[in-house]
């Protein structure tokens, strides 16, 4: 493959070379000589007046043809060159010879028919020539030419340069078995036929954004050893009703003709959608593209021994005739990695690294709770580049904490000019979250405190789950919403009432989305009891939305005295511990103020009564024991103090 790339480039630029050749001829021929005589010709009663002073000593006369005059070119005494044309009734020989010039006759060239002709027509064979020539390389270059928009744009793909194996996929283990099977029935058919099994028409991949279904599909290709075709979704739509359905027709053509082989079809969402759900010639192809494909996939005629296999991150939106068996018999999920996975998936990705002897993916794989496979690899390069800039040959521990943070929060605002009025009321907001965390049973512990802007947060603490959650439980939420509002009470303690801040702002919009949840949701308000009253869908805001469903006043406002009730509450809890542990909450505001980070180590020393000892060597900002992974995507920093206005 590597050895034709450079034959076809070079092929190219001969033809190219050769076309700007023909043509500098073709003008040269036409114009060239006509400009170059032109320069040297003189009318002819100049050359009579020349003759007969005695400046032309030789001439060479051509006839110019029938009926015309003849042609003389000669030298002027001076010895310039020129050339006129004589009247065909002037007897000019005569007269050159009574003034003793020597006079040349040449006889007319006469062109065969066969060289006229072809010089007549060369202008229109070299038009037409480099015309074909540059409507071809059009129709190569789009894929579907002016000629070929009904040609499918799938493209085989070359495993020589970067196969992916299923020994590359890590983090997903559940979804690989699922395709090792197809793979495996692909290799040795018999041994499933036996029992009576056939080959699945296509599997359906739906998973996340940048969960590794594309990954997987490049890795049943290179375990495969089959041809595999791949093609977008959008590439089958036109704005030219039929020239979709077209397309499909012709890959399913190609595909036969490899038969057994698989078609990867990524963003299948864009062609699958909903049939009849709306107007106009764009719906009107995308419907007609998406009936061919049921044809195809499983209509009249089978098409044996072709498998789709299909990816998408919006499974709600597809038709259901394209999930029911026979189509798409397999729909495989590609979940967000666990911790178990993500620190595969770490592990992949640090193979071309150079790491410091304190790295740990496991230890970064407790710190990166919801994190995908694309958010991992990107973690690993922030890393790198880190270390890069900072001067280092190795990437430490230090560069996967600081380039968490980053992917997380953003870059550091170390030039962000605060006055101490704000830093120590950031101080103690954080204080206040990090006091909270402590001394709540239910609340995960604490991985670092800062107030280091970042982003829009002036400041911020991180919990570090010490396993994978899949549930909630109501003691473990109030917990959350006492250390939500933990920066808030520590400003009304310390500051006073009239000095609160709008940093809570973020923490005051969590902790009402988990109390409306809990209400309306999850049914843990005894006045409500067990019963759903959020229509199971949330707003764009995230707030579950009572008012969709057909409800009275009085349970609306008894909704919302419930929420209410458990946010105040929470208010309430977090003021009760900040006041009992006041003097804890100087000793981590002060230490903040000096240090700007603490560990969670650290924070727990100073809340013990010890110092902390920062004159031997750095500790870790991740601990080394326990695993991870809440819920959500990615890890909360509670406490992110904002800036007014945010």
């Amino acid at each position: 493959m590597n050895e034709k790339k450079p034959n076809a480039w070079t092929r190219s630029l001969l033809i190219w070379v050769g076309i700007l050749f023909a043509l500098v001829l073709f003008v040269q021929m036409i114009d060239g000589g006509g400009r170059a005589s032109a320069s040297d010709t003189i009318p002819y009663s100049d050359f009579v007046r020349q003759v007969d002073e005695g400046n032309i000593r030789a001439v060479t006369m051509t006839s110019a043809g029938v009926g015309s005059g003849a042609v003389i070119n000669g030298k002027i005494a001076g010895g310039k060159d020129f050339r006129t044309i004589a009247p065909s009734d002037a007897n000019v020989s005569d007269r050159l010879i009574a003034k003793g010039v020597a006079v040349q006759v040449k006889a007319e060239e006469q062109s065969s028919l066969l060289m006229l002709m072809i010089y007549n027509s060369l202008p229109f064979l070299l038009i037409l020539g480099v015309s074909f020539f540059v409507f071809r390389q059009m129709q190569k270059g789009s894929g579907s030419g002016a000629m070929g928009f009904g040609k499918s744009r799938a493209r085989m793909l070359n495993q020589k340069d970067g196969r992916v194996t299923f020994a590359d996929v890590a983090g997903i283990d559940e979804a690989r078995e699922e395709l090792e099977e197809i793979v495996e029935y692909l290799k040795d058919p018999g041994k499933f036929a036996r029992l009576g099994g056939k080959i699945p028409k296509g599997a359906l991949l739906i998973g996340s954004p940048g969960t590794g279904k594309t990954l997987l599909a490049r890795a049943i290709a290179g375990e495969a050893g089959v041809p595999f075709f791949t093609i977008s979704g959008s590439d089958f739509v036109e704005m030219f009703v039929g020239v979709g359905a077209s397309r499909v027709r012709d890959m399913f053509a190609e595909a036969k003709k490899s038969a057994p082989c698989i078609v990867f079809i990524d963003e299948i969402d864009a062609v699958g959608r909903h049939r009849g759900a709306g107007l106009g010639n764009g719906n009107d192809e995308r419907e007609q593209t998406l009936n061919q494909l049921l044809v195809e996939m499983d209509g009249f005629e089978a098409n044996e021994g072709i498998i789709i296999i299909a990816a998408t991150n919006r499974p709600d939106v597809l038709d259901p005739a394209l999930l029911r068996p026979g189509r798409f018999d397999r729909q495989v999920m590609v979940p967000r990695p666990d911790i178990d996975g993500r620190e595969q998936i770490l592990a992949v990705h640090m193979k071309k690294v150079p790491l410091a002897p304190d790295v740990e993916p496991r230890t970064i794989a407790r710190g990166t709770p919801g994190f995908s496979g694309a958010d991992l690899a990107n973690l690993v390069n922030e890393a790198a580049l880190l270390a890069a800039r900072r001067g280092k040959r190795l990437v430490a521990a230090q560069e996967f904490d600081d380039a968490r943070d980053k992917v997380m929060m953003g870059a550091e605002r170390r030039s962000m000019a605060m006055t101490d009025d704000e830093k120590r009321m950031t101080a103690f907001h954080e204080a206040g979250h990090a006091l909270v965390f402590a001394h709540e049973p239910t609340a995960d512990p604490i991985h670092k405190a800062t107030i280091i802007p970042r982003g829009f947060a002036l400041g911020m603490v991180q919990p570090l789950p010490e396993r994978d959650s899949y549930s909630y439980h109501r003691d473990k939420m109030h917990a959350d919403i006492a250390v939500a509002f933990g920066g808030r009470a520590a400003e009304e303690i310390v500051f006073g009432h009239e000095k609160v801040s709008s940093g809570a702002s973020s923490d005051i919009q969590q902790a009402t989305r988990l109390a409306r949840a809990m209400v309306t949701k999850w049914g843990m308000s005894d006045a409500l009891g067990p019963l759903d009253f959020s229509e199971g869908e949330e707003t764009p805001t995230g707030y579950f939305a009572p008012q969709q469903k057909r409800m009275s006043g009085d349970t609306i406002k008894l909704i919302d005295s419930e929420v209410r009730r458990f946010v105040e509450q929470g208010l309430e809890r977090a003021r009760s511990i900040l006041t009992e542990h006041r003097d804890q909450l100087d000793l981590i505001a002060n230490a903040l103020l000096e240090l700007e980070t603490l560990t969670g180590e650290e924070i727990k020393t100073l809340i013990a009564g010890g110092k902390i000892d920062r004159t031997g060597p750095a500790a870790p900002l991740l601990p080394t024991g326990g695993t991870s992974i809440p819920k959500s995507r990615r890890p909360t920093a509670i406490g992110g103090a904002a800036p007014a206005g945010a």
